[in-house]
C-alpha cells in the first residue's frame, strides 16, 4: 500500500514529462495540440493495457464486481490515475474545460482513488476505464482533423459516425449491464455503488448532447446531399437543353 503514491507519483511524471518534451519539440503548435497528444497516447495505451486487464486477466467484472484488486489491476489504475491528475491540472491552469467535463475528471480521480485505498473494486473500475477511454483516441483524432482542416471529409463523417456508434453501444449500452452488476453485487461497497451512479448518469449526460450533435450533423449533410442533387439536375437541364 505504501508504494502506491510512488507508483501514482511516477506515472504523473511520465505523462508530465511528455507533455514538455512535445512542447520542447514543436512550440508552434501551442499547449492544446501537445497536451492532446498526450491524451491520444494515454487513450491508446490504457485501452490496450485495461483491454488485457478484463479480458485476458481477468477476473470477470460482470460477475466478479467488489473482488479484491489484482496486482495488474493495480498497476494499471496508477498509470490511470497519473494521467487523470495530469490532465486535471492542464485544464484548470488553461480553463479549457466546461463544468461537466471537469466533473467528469474529478469523479474518475475519487472512483480511482477509492479503488487503490480500499483494495478492492479495480476490477469493474478497470472495466469503466475500458469503456470511458475506448472513444477518446476517436475524439481526439476528430480534433486534430479540425485542425489540420481535414474535418469536413469522408473520413471526419466516418470519425463522428465511429465515436457516436461506440459511446452508444459501449459506454451507455454495456455500461448499463456494468452498472446493474456493481448495484447488485453484494461484495461491492455502498460508496462504490454511489460512484457508479454518478458516472454512469455523466456518460448519460455526454450520450445526450452526443445525440444532438449527431442529429444537426445528419440534417446538415442530408440538406447538402438535397443542394448537390438538385444543382447537379439543373445543370443536367441545362445541358439537355443546349444540345437541342
Amino acid at each position: 500500500m505504501f508504494l502506491l503514491p510512488l507508483y501514482v507519483l511516477c506515472s504523473l511524471a511520465v505523462w508530465s514529462g511528455l507533455y514538455a518534451l512535445l512542447c520542447r519539440i514543436s512550440p508552434q503548435r501551442g499547449p492544446e495540440w501537445n497536451c492532446r497528444l498526450v491524451t491520444l497516447t494515454h487513450g491508446v495505451a490504457i485501452v490496450m493495457l485495461t483491454a488485457y486487464v478484463v479480458f485476458v486477466d481477468g477476473p470477470w467484472p460482470l460477475t466478479h464486481a467488489g473482488s479484491e484488486n489484482t496486482a495488474l489491476q493495480t498497476s494499471a489504475l496508477c498509470v490511470c490515475l497519473g494521467y487523470f491528475l495530469f490532465d486535471m491540472a492542464w485544464c484548470v491552469r488553461f480553463g479549457s474545460e466546461g463544468a461537466v467535463m471537469l466533473g467528469h475528471h474529478a469523479a474518475s480521480i475519487v472512483g480511482i482513488l477509492l479503488a487503490l485505498l480500499t483494495g478492492v473494486s479495480a476490477c469493474e473500475t478497470c472495466a469503466v476505464i475500458f469503456g470511458s477511454e475506448l472513444t477518446n483516441p476517436l475524439l481526439q483524432a476528430r480534433w486534430f482533423l479540425r485542425r489540420l482542416g481535414r474535418y469536413d471529409s469522408l473520413l471526419g463523417d466516418a470519425v463522428d459516425l465511429l465515436f457516436i456508434f461506440l459511446f452508444a453501444t459501449v459506454r451507455v449500452g454495456v455500461g448499463a449491464a456494468m452498472f446493474y452488476c456493481e448495484l447488485t453485487s453484494p461484495r461491492t461497497t455502498v460508496v462504490m455503488k454511489l460512484g457508479g451512479v454518478v458516472m454512469y448518469g455523466l456518460a448519460w449526460v455526454f450520450m445526450v448532447d452526443i445525440g444532438r450533435f449527431g442529429y444537426k450533423k445528419t440534417r446538415m449533410r442530408y440538406k447538402q446531399w438535397r443542394e448537390k442533387r438538385k444543382d447537379s439536375e439543373v445543370d443536367r437541364c441545362h445541358s439537355d437543353n443546349k444540345n437541342k
